[in-house]
């Protein structure tokens, strides 16, 4: 069983930077296309951003595109969410997910939370104005 812990969250002011780790255990990372999700009061789970199993691919959904960048690092098992020029509006709980690489993650960006398998806990991260 996937274990995924995140990390890394908590309180800034508007425009600053915050840096959210996904950490992986009883697994290797490398088999899996990683995905951050963020869940705000009263909302819907929000996709973030994809990477593919080997970290070729990445995207990222419009409101955070330019400002975030996903990120991994297989032979530490993480995946990395850097989170820059935040605003009041990226306060969330935002979560990593984990879904087993297919013969189609090298041409496919996975963005519906349905299509992930394995889920953290989530990291609080608040964004002061």
């Amino acid at each position: 069983q996937v274990q995924l812990v995140e990390s890394g969250g908590g309180l800034v002011q508007a425009g600053g930077s915050l840096r959210v780790s996904c950490a992986a255990s009883r697994t290797t990372l490398s088999r899996y296309d990683m995905g951050w999700f963020r869940q705000a009061p009263g909302k819907e789970r929000e996709f973030i951003a994809t990477i593919n199993y080997s970290g070729a691919n990445t995207w990222h959904a419009d409101p955070v595109k330019g400002r975030f960048t996903i990120s991994r690092d297989n032979a530490k098992n993480t995946v990395y969410l850097q989170m820059n020029s935040l605003k009041p509006e990226d306060t969330a709980v935002y979560y990593c997910a984990a879904r087993l690489k297919t013969v189609y993650s090298d041409d496919y960006y996975y963005i519906n939370p349905d299509d992930y398998n394995y889920w953290g806990q989530g990291t609080q991260v608040t964004v002061s104005s």
